[in-house]
Order: C-alpha cells, then structure tokens, then sequence
C-alpha cells in the first residue's frame, strides 16, 4: 500500500509517499511544493492544488492522510493554511482516494511516543523509521510522520477484485 503524507501550508506544503510491504514501510519520494510570498494567494493555492494532483498521478498513492485543522493563535494564518488543505483535499477527491485526518498531537505520539515533541525530534525518527541516509527538510519530514502514521493505524486491505464474466 501507498499512502500520501501531506504537510499543508500556504507557502510550503511537505509531501511524502511511504509504501507498506509486509512490516516494512519504505520512502518512495518526498519534498515540498514552495510557491514564493510574492505570488498572489489565489495562485499560491492554485500551484498547491495542480502540483500534488500531478504528483498524485505520477506516484498513484493507494491514501492519503493528512494533517487536520489546528488552531492557531493568528487567525489569519490558520484561514491560509486551511485554504491549502482544502486544495490538496480537493485534488485527492477528484483522483478518488480515501482521505484521513490525524491531528499535530496524533502524529506525533505516532512517531515520536510524545505528543509534545519537536520538528526536529520528529524528523529524527522519520529518519530512522524509514532509513534515509539524509535528513528531509522539516516540512518534508512532517508529512513523512503523518503517512506513518496513518499506516500504523490502519489495517488495509486490497480492494476485492470482481469475477469478470466474458
């Protein structure tokens, strides 16, 4: 299985796609959609919206987990970010994927053992979990957690195949 990590941000949206076979989980590919502060919101959103569609059909995920809503102390940056989550959630929709949500807590207790845990704790063991030689960036890293996580509560199996009858 296949599971799309997605990190939402305005400016900097972290993705990652981390395979399961058998026990082993295993980092296919992984980086960042960066749209520059000078470029109109709207653009950014769009630019958010079409690159994860296309790295949707160029890594085909089975899932996608993303991180839920939190709030944040300015209002204005959590409006931006939940634009950008809807982008990403849009572009999911559209490809058919089963979407979940897992909050900043959730995530993290999932990876690290503490909810409370720092970026850079949770990159750390995002690198020892799925044996990265180099460290992600931190938006990278956070998406990489949210698809462990994600797979580390779910039990998936594949879609039943139907008798074709010719």
């Amino acid at each position: 299985m296949i599971v799309l990590g997605v990190d939402p941000g305005s400016r900097v949206t972290g993705y990652g796609f981390v395979e399961k076979q058998m026990n082993r989980l295993t980092c296919l590919h992984a980086g960042v959609v960066a749209v520059p502060a000078e470029v109109p919101f709207y653009e950014r959103i769009h630019r958010i919206f079409r690159s994860m569609g296309e790295l949707m059909d160029q890594y085909r995920p089975d899932e996608m987990a993303i991180e839920d809503v939190f709030f944040a102390k300015n209002v204005k940056s959590s409006l931006k970010i939940g634009h950008a989550r809807g982008a990403v959630l849009i572009a999911a929709a559209e490809r058919g994927l089963r979407i979940s949500e897992y909050s900043p807590l959730e995530i993290k207790k999932a990876v690290v053992g503490y909810g409370q845990a720092s970026k850079e704790q949770v990159r750390a063991m995002v690198q020892r979990i799925l044996r990265l030689s180099g460290a992600p960036s931190l938006d990278a890293s956070d998406a990489l957690a949210t698809a462990i996580c994600h797979l580390n509560w779910t039990r998936w199996k594949p879609p039943e195949r139907k008798a074709r009858v010719e």
